[in-house]
């Protein structure tokens, strides 16, 4: 793994959501790939239960906003930050620690998410 194949990840797995695209999804992931919204649930197992769940319950396209970054790479493990903005208002923080095949593909995806706090009314 090095920065220019992250950077492409990266935009494929952003353009695999917002198209909610199922060949799109699964082409991001190895066949027995395990991929877990957080740390402490037990992660989703294999492609086709990862395409099944992002399909499950989608965010329209138009519904988010995401600027992914990568902050480190150590041989097929990346760590990726960034901001995720809902139009709801809700904001994100984002930490994904992401174990890649030779080939580019996930094989291991861990989000690791913190809300932001609502801002504060103004004093008038």
């Amino acid at each position: 793994m090095n920065n220019e194949m992250l950077d492409a990840w990266i935009k494929e797995y952003v353009h695999a959501w917002r198209s909610n695209d199922p060949e799109s999804i699964a082409a991001l992931f190895t066949e027995d790939a395990m991929y877990a919204y957080n740390p402490w649930e037990e992660p989703l197992k294999g492609r086709k239960e990862i395409v099944a769940d992002w399909l499950r319950e989608p965010d329209h396209p138009d519904s988010w906003q995401a600027d992914y970054r990568p902050m480190l790479i150590q041989g097929n493990r990346a760590l990726v930050t960034g901001l995720t903005r809902y139009a709801d208002g809700k904001t994100y923080s984002n930490l994904f620690v992401i174990d890649f095949d030779d080939e580019g593909r996930c094989h291991a995806f861990t989000e690791w998410y913190m809300r932001h706090p609502k801002p504060k009314p103004q004093d008038g």
